[in-house]
């Protein structure tokens, strides 16, 4: 089959590798119809090369039918059309009926004290082959995938394999107000799809604050009031503005969907790059103890919030050594959550919403769609932020 490979730094490639089989009697294989490209991808792409290797499957955004089950698998039959989270869990151990499938721990990666394997996403989650291919191999395959309606087009229903959950957590961790304020840093698809989802569960206002024409835009089209990180003279200066609109207070609750690639961070960038200098075993090891993120956009968020207030972090960080603000954080009153999205613990909520009526948006979600075999310049496109790219789907 044709998949999209990791090999360096920026380096992607679409190869032909051996099509996945049935290892396990709880196995799916799923013929990819779609998949998406993520910001987390980007993380691959960019900064999270020390635990990658060459030839690793990428993407983790997958919709497809199913081609084969194993003896385990009794809820799905071959045809049948489905989304895959991108997290790997059983639905049976403690954290999972929990609501915590992210903490699975029938798949917990114990050997480097993570959480559940996630399809596509380096040796620190499995390295499980990903999604951005003709088929995938799906564990646990008894619990997983979701089975969605034929008909509509698959933009309908990809989206639960990660965007939607991830924002619909997002709002949920923020706890805003009834009639409360929301700002969400990072306007991207899962910033995007948060202000969206936050306004439909009741949000009084809902602020944006990213730098990408398109972007912006976007939101301010979706009826975000936006605030443009360019014309901000600094960090200070925005939060003044956006408090000014507040009643001096600032936002009720804030949404972190920017991560550790963050924009106006150049020491944390610098630290991230240094690695490339180091051999693999030695740049994941360095990575794993003193690893640092780029914290413009949570330092944002921490100052942006009102006392007592919520700072909800959807984007990914991995840093361990990274310098926080404790004493503002305590001194304020700051409640935080964070965490990969459960997605089954959020998919009954949200299939109510992908109707005809669409309020969601989804069906125009996405701004680009291309061939697999086009991988490489989508992933260029997308990290460059070229051609108004905000959310790239892929077809084999």
């Amino acid at each position: 089959m044709r998949a999209v490979t990791w090999h360096g730094r920026r380096d992607v490639r679409v190869e032909t590798v051996p099509d996945p089989i049935i290892k396990e009697p709880t196995d799916a294989v799923v013929r990819i119809t779609t998949t998406g490209l993520c910001g987390s991808d980007l993380h691959l792409y960019e900064v999270l090369t020390p635990f990658m290797t060459p030839g690793d499957i990428l993407g983790h955004e997958p919709m497809g039918q199913v081609e084969e089950t194993g003896p385990e698998v009794r809820n799905l039959s071959p045809g049948d059309r489905v989304v895959v989270p991108f997290q790997i869990a059983c639905g049976h151990c403690w954290m999972c009926r929990e609501g915590l499938p992210t903490q699975c721990e029938t798949t917990q990666v114990v050997e480097h004290g993570m959480g559940a394997e996630l399809f596509g996403y380096t040796e620190l989650y499995g390295a499980v082959p990903g999604a951005q291919a003709e088929y995938l191999r799906v564990p646990q395959a008894q619990y997983g995938p979701i089975k969605v309606p034929e008909g509509p087009p698959d933009d309908r229903f990809l989206y639960l394999s990660d965007v939607l959950p991830t924002a619909w957590q997002a709002v949920e961790y923020a706890a805003v107000p009834p009639d409360g304020t929301v700002a969400v840093l990072g306007l991207g698809p899962i910033g995007g799809m948060a202000c969206r989802i936050a306004a439909l569960r009741g949000a009084g206002r809902v602020i944006g604050v990213d730098l990408v024409p398109e972007r912006l835009r976007r939101a301010r089209a979706d009826g975000v009031e936006v605030f443009d990180l360019r014309d901000a003279g600094s960090r200070e200066d925005l939060v003044e503005a956006v408090r000014a609109t507040t009643g001096g207070r600032g936002p009720d609750a804030v949404i972190d969907a920017v991560g550790t690639e963050a924009h106006g961070s150049p020491v944390g960038r610098a630290a991230q790059r240094a690695t490339e200098l180091l051999p693999r075993d030695w740049a994941a090891k360095l990575t794993s103890k003193a690893g640092v993120d780029r914290l413009a956009a949570l330092r944002l968020a921490i100052a942006l919030v009102r006392r007592g207030g919520t700072v909800s972090i959807s984007g990914v960080y991995g840093g361990m050594a990274d310098p926080l603000p404790l004493l503002t954080m305590f001194d304020k009153q700051i409640q935080v959550r964070m965490g990969q999205a459960n997605v089954r613990r959020w998919a009954d909520d949200i299939l109510p919403l992908l109707t005809d009526e669409d309020p969601l948006g989804v069906d125009a979600f996405a701004t680009h769609r291309m061939p697999l075999d086009e991988a490489a310049r989508a992933y260029e496109m997308f990290q460059r932020k070229e051609d108004g790219a905000i959310k790239v789907l892929m077809r084999p």
